[in-house]
C-alpha cells in the first residue's frame, strides 16, 4: 500500500523521502521551547484557540497553537470538569519524547498541585506510552464506584517534532468523547480570553513537593500484567528472534525490560532519544514523522528484516504499531488488523462469545469478511478510538482498531487491558501468532486473501485549509450527484456510521466493487481520501480520482 499520496492520480513523493534529514532540517529545540513560554495566543484568532481534534489539542509553539496559556487553560478547565464530575481519586500523568512535552507536564503539573488534585507522576521522570496511563487508570478504578481516577496524557503521537499535544482520559480510561471535550474547549478558551486570571497555579518545584504529587512506576506495573494479555510462554518456547525499534519514543525502555522479564530474545535496534528525532529517515513529504506505518520512516527496520523472524515498531507515544515480516517487509495496517482479529478471536476461548469486533468506516472490508467469517458481530464506527472505549471496557468488544495502525484488545481471560490505543500489545501478539502458528502474520495474510479475496487499498493526503475542512465535513449525500463509481452502480453513500449512527464528519461511498470515503484530519491541516477495490490496482485508481473530482468540487463550493 502506497503511503500518503498527496494529489489525484501520480504519487508526488518528497525525493528525500526515505533518507535521513539534513542538519537544516532539523528543529532549533531552544527557539521551539522558548516559543512556547514566550508566545501568547490571540483567543481571537481561531486558529489560536483550544481545539480538540480526534486525540486532544495539537498544535506547534511556532504557530501560537501549542504554547504555555493553552496548557495552563486547559489543565485548570480538567480541574473544573472534576469537580463537576465529583471525580476525585488520582490523576495519571505521562508525557512521551517530543520537545514540546515536559515543559507541558510542568506547567500541567503546577495547575493540579494548586487545585489540590492528587497526581501520579511516572516514577524517576520516565517517559510513559499512552497505554501505560490508561492501564493505570483501569488498574485503579477496578471494583471501585468511588474515588476514580483519570488521566492526562502529553504526546502528540507520531507528529513531527516541533509539535505539542495534550489529551484528556476520564476514569474509563480512553480518549475523552465529544460531549467532555466540547466543555473543556469552551472553558479553556474562556480563561484564555480573560487573560488567564482564573487559573491557579504554584512553582514547579513546589508542585513537585506537594503532599497532592507521587510517583508511580508506570513502567514496572505495565510490563508486569502484560502477561495477561499476550501469550508469552509460546513465545518463549518458540525461540523466535525478535527486533523492536522505539523510534525514540516513549516506551525507549519499556521494551529491553519485556525482554527480560519474559525472557524472551528480543533485540532494541536503539535506544537513542533526540527531541530532533535526527534519526528518522524522512516521511513521504520529506518531513520528519514518526509514523510505523511509513515504509518511508520505517526504512532502518525495514532494512533489518532478515535478522529477525519479526519485528515491529511503535510511534512517539506508543499507542501505534508496524509490524514488519521477513518477506514482504512492512505490512499495511489493514492487513495486520485482518490478521489480528482472525488469530484473537479464535485463540482467545475466555473472551465472551458475543464480544464484537471493532473498526472505524475507513478500515478495509476485509475486516467485515474476516468478522463474517468468525460468526461475529461488526461494529463500525466514525474515525477515533473513543468510540471502542466503552466497549473495550465492558467486553462487548473484544478488539477494536483502526486503519492508521491503532488497536487495543481485551486480556486473554475477556476483560478489560486497554481502552486507549495500545501500540505495544499488538506489536507483541505478532509474536505470539508467529510463535504459535509457525507462520508470520504476512503468511497469514495471504491466507486470508485466498480464501476471503483479495483487496486493494490506499489513501492520499493533500493540504486543507481550515474553511476547506470544514466544508468537507460537512458534506451531504445529496452533494454526490453521481449515480456509478468506477463503472458499478453506487449501493450507498454514508454520513453516519453503521454501528452507532454518529456522523463521520466526512462521507464514504460503496460499490459492489469497491469504497471510499473522504474526511478532514482532526489532528494536521490536511484531508484524507482512503479507497479500496476488490477488482485491483486499476479499478483502485478509477474510485481515486472519482472521489477526488467529488472532493474537488466540495472545496471549490
Amino acid at each position: 500500500m502506497t503511503q500518503a499520496v498527496p494529489v489525484k492520480d501520480a504519487p508526488r513523493i518528497d525525493p528525500r523521502a526515505g533518507q535521513l534529514p539534513s542538519a537544516g532540517q532539523l528543529v532549533d529545540t531552544a527557539k521551539l521551547i522558548d516559543a512556547y513560554y514566550t508566545r501568547r495566543p490571540d483567543p481571537q484568532v481561531p486558529a489560536e484557540r483550544v481545539a480538540f481534534g480526534t486525540s486532544g489539542h495539537r498544535g506547534s509553539s511556532f504557530d501560537s497553537t501549542f504554547n504555555e496559556m493553552h496548557v495552563l487553560a486547559i489543565t485548570q478547565a480538567i480541574c473544573l470538569y472534576r469537580r463537576q464530575e465529583r471525580i476525585s481519586g488520582p490523576l495519571f500523568i505521562g508525557f512521551d519524547t517530543h520537545a514540546l512535552s515536559r515543559p507541558a507536564f510542568e506547567s500541567a503539573l503546577e495547575v493540579l498541585a494548586a487545585n489540590g488534585v492528587d497526581v501520579m507522576i511516572s516514577k524517576g521522570g520516565e517517559y510513559t506510552p499512552t497505554p501505560a496511563i490508561s492501564q493505570a487508570i483501569l488498574v485503579h478504578n477496578r471494583g471501585r464506584k468511588e474515588a476514580l481516577a483519570d488521566g492526562i496524557v502529553i504526546t502528540p503521537s507520531h507528529n513531527p517534532p516541533e509539535d505539542g499535544g495534550f489529551k484528556y482520559n476520564p476514569p474509563n480510561g480512553g480518549p475523552a468523547e465529544t460531549g467532555i471535550t466540547g466543555w473543556i474547549e469552551k472553558q479553556a478558551n474562556a480563561l484564555l480570553a480573560d487573560g488567564l486570571k482564573a487559573v491557579k497555579r504554584v512553582p514547579f518545584q513546589q508542585a513537585q513537593r506537594a503532599d497532592t504529587t507521587a510517583e508511580y512506576d508506570f513502567l514496572q506495573t505495565y510490563v508486569a500484567d502484560l502477561g495477561n494479555v499476550i501469550d508469552f510462554d509460546a513465545i518463549r518456547a518458540s525461540g523466535i528472534r525478535m527486533g523492536v525499534d522505539p523510534l525514540g519514543g516513549a516506551g525507549v525502555h519499556y521494551w529491553a525490560r519485556i525482554a527480560d522479564h519474559y525472557r524472551i530474545d528480543l533485540a532494541v535496534v536503539s535506544e537513542q532519544v533526540d527531541p530532533r528525532f535526527g534519526f528518522m529517515t524522512l516521511d513521504w513529504d520529506g518531513r520528519i514523522r514518526m509514523d510505523p506505518s511509513s515504509s518511508y520512516a520505517m526504512k532502518r527496520l525495514i532494512g533489518l528484516k532478515g535478522k529477525y523472524d519479526i519485528a515491529f515498531a511503535c510511534d512517539t507515544d506508543h499507542d501505534r504499531h508496524g509490524i514488519v515480516v521477513p518477506g514482504d517487509g512492512l505490512m499495511p495496517p489493514n492487513h495486520y488488523l485482518a490478521v489480528a482479529i482472525d488469530y484473537l478471536f479464535r485463540n482467545r476461548p475466555g473472551w465472551k462469545a458475543e464480544a464484537a469486533v471493532g473498526k472505524t468506516v475507513v478500515s478495509s472490508a476485509m475486516i467485515d469478511r474476516v468478522t463474517a467469517r468468525l460468526g461475529r458481530k461488526l461494529y463500525e464506527v466514525p474515525v477515533g478510538f473513543k468510540w471502542f472505549a466503552d466497549g473495550l471496557l465492558d467486553g462487548s468488544l473484544g478488539f477494536g482498531g483502526e486503519e492508521s495502525a491503532g488497536a487495543s484488545f481485551l486480556r486473554r481471560d475477556g476483560s478489560v487491558w486497554t481502552t486507549d490505543k495500545d501500540g505495544i500489545a499488538p506489536a507483541l501478539l505478532s509474536a505470539e501468532m508467529t510463535a504459535r502458528t509457525g507462520r508470520d502474520p504476512g503468511v497469514l495474510y495471504r491466507d486470508l486473501t485466498r480464501d476471503l479475496g483479495d483487496m486493494t487499498a490506499d489513501r492520499v493526503e493533500a493540504p486543507a485549509t481550515a474553511e476547506q475542512k470544514k466544508k468537507l465535513a460537512g458534506l451531504s449525500p445529496q452533494q454526490v450527484r453521481i449515480t456509478e463509481m468506477a463503472g458499478e452502480p453506487i449501493q450507498s453513500v454514508l454520513t453516519k456510521a453503521p454501528g452507532n449512527d454518529a456522523p463521520i464528519g466526512g462521507i464514504k461511498v460503496i460499490s459492489k466493487g469497491g469504497w471510499f470515503a473522504a474526511r478532514p484530519s482532526g489532528t494536521e491541516d490536511i484531508y484524507k481520501i482512503y479507497a479500496e477495490s476488490f477488482h485491483g490496482a486499476e479499478h483502485l485508481r478509477t474510485l481515486l480520482r472519482e472521489a477526488q473530482t467529488i472532493v474537488d468540487t466540495a472545496l471549490a463550493g
